[in-house]
This record gives C-alpha cells, structure tokens and sequence, in this order.
C-alpha cells in the first residue's frame, strides 16, 4: 500500500493510500472516504472505471459526491426536518428546500483521519461528528474500511451514536465500466422487483410499487438506453428483494464495449441507481476528460430515502445499543 499527501484542505491535509492486487489498484483519499481512482488489469492497470480528479480543489468546487461516502444520512429527507422523541429537528436544506447527502457540509465534505493496516491490507478511517453537525442530535463515531481482495473491493462503514439519531450512509462511486464516453450502453441486472415513486422533487409519495412495465425493471438485464431510450434520465430508489441472499450479487453490470462487469454485494434493503444524466462536471478528470451527461453510474447501497418520513419502511434510527453497520462488496472485472 502507498501513501502520500495529496494537499491540504481547509479542514486539514488529505492523503491518498494505494491500495494494490494482481487485478486492480485502488486510491482512497482521506476527504470523504473518497474512491478516488480504480484501475483494473493489474496493479498499473490502464483501465479507470470510476469516475475522479487529479488535484483536490477540483474535489472541494466541482465534485458532486464522487466516489465518497455521504452522509449522515444519504439522499433526500423532505423539507429537512423529522420528529424523534417528542421534538422537531430541523437539518441543512441544501437541496432546495429538501435535505441531501447529510447537508451542505456531510461526511464527504470531512477530512477523516486515515491509518493504514499493512498486515490486513487495509485502510480505515475515522471522523467524530459532533452534537448538532448539520441540525443532526447527538455525537457520533463513524468508521470506514475499505480492502482490496484481488478484483473485489470489500467496503465496512460503521456509526456508533451517543444517543438515538438517524444515520443512512452510502458510498457513491460513478462507475465507467468502459472508462470512456458515457455509461448508456451498460446492462444492468438488480435483484429489485419494486421502487418508491417520487414526485417531482424526488421525494418519494410513501408508497411502494412493482418495477414491472417502467424504466426501473431491471428484473431480467437491459441497457440503460433500452430502459430510457428519451435519455430522460434515471434517479430512483429499487427496493432488493425480501429475503434474498446477501451473499448473493444484488447488481451486476455489463459493459459490451470493453467485457467488463461489475458485481455489487450489499447488506441493505436497497439501491438507488443514478445514470449521471445532471452530473456534468466543467474540470477534468482522469485522462483528460470532461465528465458530461451520463458518464458515469451510481450504485448507492442504503436504505430508503425520505425513511424518517414513511415509519413502515426500515427504520434509520440507530442508537449505541444498536449502531449502524453496513458492508458493501464490488467487485470488477474483464469477464
């Protein structure tokens, strides 16, 4: 594994470790647990299939998410506000007048502290949120782990509370599985047969509906651009099917131009599939490009959005009798 600064920000310096396999090499930055860069076909692999930038002002004016874990809670909470306890608390509304990521200043926007475990192969970070962060109540001491096992990235995210308080991370890669051009072409396959409709602010109405005969069955495999031929765009929560085998792939991507697949392992109840279609970006990222409409594909692990809203849906609320936990397993390659 290969350390180095990687600039300083003003939260304090950023590092990137280098995590590396005979199939991929990995780089992990200190700000927001950041994927930076993955390469595939060996160590010095040629191929990025994640989306990122060169110098870390590009990550503090232009990123949206890249590659970083967000939170508190991920996604979109209406209006910023939920009741616990009796009392009304009020978060950042950096989404409109909606709640997004953990706020204008979430854990993707922190600079984590970062310790490498060379006998595990394995690099963790850690930040303490403190009381109030964001309008969230209570302190919490999030962890992050991220090993790299041949092809398969293994990702553990951990918050262990001081009192009740809601907590709903995802990592946010944007995946290229081509590493170039946009992402329409990919098949995607996920073990979901139903989602949350949203309005038009995307938030969902509270109701859940079978995935069959819209843009969102990806029950059997399809390509984005079949599942969207108008290129309307797709930012939506699937609900993974009860009892499955979390052993079990929940997603598997294909990209036709390159032969390289994605498979996803998760432990939570749901994915929110973004294609990228309003993510553009003006700075460059890796090899020169401009990242445009649909070049990259989000595959966001959680649990629903608006949940603190809907108390049928799984609950986010974690206390310290029971933290949060969540594992996530990607791996890619030529196949």
């Amino acid at each position: 594994m290969k350390k180095r600064p990687f600039g300083r920000h003003d939260f304090g310096p950023v590092e990137q470790v280098t995590l590396e396999s005979p199939d991929a090499a990995v780089s992990i930055l200190s700000l927001g647990c950041a994927v930076r860069d993955w390469r595939i076909d060996g160590a010095r692999g040629s191929l990025p299939v994640v989306l990122g930038f060169p110098r870390l002002e590009d990550y503090v004016l232009h990123a949206r998410a890249h590659g970083a874990v967000v939170g508190r809670v991920a996604n979109r909470t209406a209006k910023g506000r939920f009741e616990l306890d009796g009392r009304t608390w009020q978060l950042a509304q950096n989404d409109g007048l909606h709640h997004l990521h953990g706020g204008a200043v979430g854990l993707d926007r922190r600079v984590w502290a970062m310790e490498v475990d060379t006998a595990a192969e394995t690099v963790r970070l850690a930040y303490l949120s403190p009381d109030g962060e964001e309008g969230y109540p209570g302190r919490v001491e999030f962890a992050v782990s991220y090993r790299l096992d041949g092809a398969r990235l293994v990702c553990e995210m951990s918050g262990r509370p001081d009192r009740p308080t809601p907590i709903n991370l995802a990592q946010h890669n944007y995946y290229n599985l081509a590493g170039t051009g946009t992402v329409r072409d990919h098949v995607l396959e996920v073990d979901a047969p139903d989602f949350t409709p949203v309005d038009a602010e995307l938030i969902p109405r509270g109701v859940i509906r079978s995935v069959e005969g819209t843009a969102l069955d990806f029950t059997a495999p399809r390509s984005l651009e079949e599942a969207d031929p108008d290129g309307a765009g797709i930012d939506n929560n699937l609900v993974l099917r009860a009892g499955r085998d979390p052993g079990e792939p929940a997603a598997r991507v294909h990209c036709p131009r390159s032969g390289v697949s994605l498979r996803l392992r998760t432990s939570e109840p749901a994915l929110q599939i973004y294609d990228g279609a309003g993510a553009s970006v003006a700075v460059p990222g890796h090899e020169g490009q401009i990242y445009g409409p649909f070049a990259g594909l989000c595959l966001e692990a959680q649990h629903f959005p608006d949940s603190l809203h809907n108390p049928d849906w799984p609950s986010i609320i974690r206390t310290p009798e029971q933290p949060y936990l969540q594992r996530l397993e990607v791996e890619i390659a030529r196949r």
